[in-house]
């Protein structure tokens, strides 16, 4: 089996968020579900995908953390179909299909920028009691303070954190500034355990504060104890989450290109970028892209 290692949603070696990608041979069945656990926690990264080619333009990842397998990983499919096109197996220009755990879903290739399309976004749930809120924000290492945004549809709204899902359902919790995001320092059993509490994988934080030299929408962390990810650079599914959050609440208008950027607390900036539209019928479709870079090629034996 070929085994890569590739940075997700950067332009740059050693930035964005590293995923292990296992490419396994022609016609072979995926190993034991203990043995993929197993490999990624022998690599140390937050997520590797293992990819079966079905046909193609038609693939089956299955994304497995240190701890157990998840349902669909941003980072790692970006990742994926960067080393997919290394492998002259996905060409720039074409849409390919990627049978996952949470969907059959689009993949857009560009050249080297991937475009992800994300399972339905859902909203699971609103956050509104004070001793909630307040417990979360403590167990997230600051007091919370209530946060307010002007909307497209007109006046001042509260923002409260919310349960949102495009794949994988996280926490979305707003902050009021870029200094918030950086005193973020979390209590991650706690975390770990508000985490089963709430069914979420973790907690996707993000501030409007953002600079505007970076062309940012937002600033955002995640943190994802339960699953052995205390941080994580680059979050595909948490920030098409995001997307959904601040268009549900009349941040961002359909149509929107956003940019999220992530990973600067570690010393990763990543870029993340994310597109909303609307159907017709009131389906919405969000995507989630960025660049990747393959830092190093191998075999696995197992």
């Amino acid at each position: 089996m070929k085994l890569y290692i590739a940075d997700a949603f950067t332009e740059t070696s050693f930035g964005g968020n590293p995923a292990g990608v296992v490419l396994l041979e022609k016609d072979q069945g995926f190993p034991d579900d203990e043995i993929m656990r197993k490999t990624a926690a022998e690599l140390r990264y937050s997520e590797t995908a293992f990819i079966k080619v079905l046909s193609a333009n038609e693939f089956n990842i299955r994304y497995f953390t240190p701890a157990a397998e998840v349902e669909l990983c941003g980072h790692a499919t970006i990742a994926s179909f960067k080393c997919l096109l290394s492998a002259g197996l996905v060409k720039p220009g074409n849409t390919y299909i990627n049978k996952t755990l949470a969907g059959t879903l689009k993949i857009e290739v560009k050249d080297d920028f991937i475009m992800m399309e994300m399972a339905s976004p859902k909203i699971l749930g609103t956050i509104e009691d004070e001793s909630a809120i307040a417990r979360l924000y403590e167990i997230m290492g600051i007091k919370y303070q209530p946060i307010t945004a002007s909307s497209l549809r007109g006046g001042e709204i509260k923002l409260l954190p919310m349960l949102v899902s495009t794949g994988l359902p996280d926490i979305i919790m707003p902050l009021a500034t870029r200094q918030q995001l950086r005193d973020l320092n979390p209590d991650f059993p706690r975390l770990s355990e508000l985490s089963a509490e709430y069914k979420v994988t973790g907690v996707h934080a993000f501030t409007l504060d953002a600079d505007e030299n970076q062309g940012a929408t937002a600033h955002c962390r995640n943190f994802a104890p339960l699953y052995d990810i205390n941080e994580e650079a680059a979050t595909g599914t948490a920030n098409g989450a995001l997307t959904y959050y601040l268009f549900e609440s009349g941040l961002i208008s359909d149509g929107t290109m956003s940019t999220f950027i992530q990973g600067e607390a570690m010393d990763r900036p990543s870029k993340v970028c994310s597109h909303i539209k609307t159907a017709s019928n009131d389906f919405v479709d969000i995507g989630v892209g960025g660049n990747s870079v393959i830092l190093a090629v191998g075999e696995l034996f197992l």
